[in-house]
């Protein structure tokens, strides 16, 4: 690495921790190089400097794309984690209860559960009766087409799928029609 490399590395790593007003100030020390006529050295300098504020901005944009790459990693790894939950209050809601009260507090839960997920912007994969689509569903079974389910169609779910936007999170497991 030559002594250059290393001097501009360092004002890169400088360049890394600096406010926007900080980035301004560098345009405006490179526009006035613009306007002073010189030598081929002020030339050089202007150049590394430009290719500096160009590299931070490459930077800073990179980072700012890894950031919300990592987040939504995190929330679609979290929700992940929440949905079998989910899935057993589902089934316990479905199973015979005689405690009125009880079955009453548990469709509770359920639904603010259910409300989180859609705060964070998660949809339900329920396609029953549509065309099967491999992108979203997973086919762990095929059972004959009927009238009421033609060819290649959705008959039976047995697992809801989840969606995180437009990021799949869970497929939705399902039976399709031959």
């Amino acid at each position: 690495m030559t002594e250059s490399d290393k001097q501009e590395k360092e004002v890169l790593d400088e360049t890394e921790n600096t406010q926007p007003e900080q980035n301004e100030e560098l345009e405006h020390a490179a526009s006035e190089l613009d306007e002073i006529e010189g030598s081929d050295e002020l030339e050089a300098e202007k150049d590394r400097y430009l290719r500096l504020l160009a590299d931070y901005e490459n930077f800073r944009r990179r980072t700012e794309k890894e950031k919300l790459a990592l987040f939504g990693d995190a929330t679609a790894k979290c929700i992940e984690l929440l949905l079998p939950v989910i899935d057993n209050f589902e089934r316990a809601i479905d199973a015979p209860c005689s405690d009125e009260e009880y079955h009453k507090g548990m469709k509770m839960i359920l639904e603010q559960l259910q409300g989180l997920l859609e705060k964070q912007g998660v949809t339900t994969i329920i396609p029953l009766g549509e065309a099967f689509d491999p992108n979203v569903h997973q086919a762990i079974k095929r059972e004959e087409a009927s009238e009421e389910f033609p060819e290649n169609t959705v008959c039976e779910v047995f697992q809801k799928g989840y969606m995180l936007s437009e990021r799949l999170i869970r497929p939705a497991m399902v039976a399709v029609a031959n």
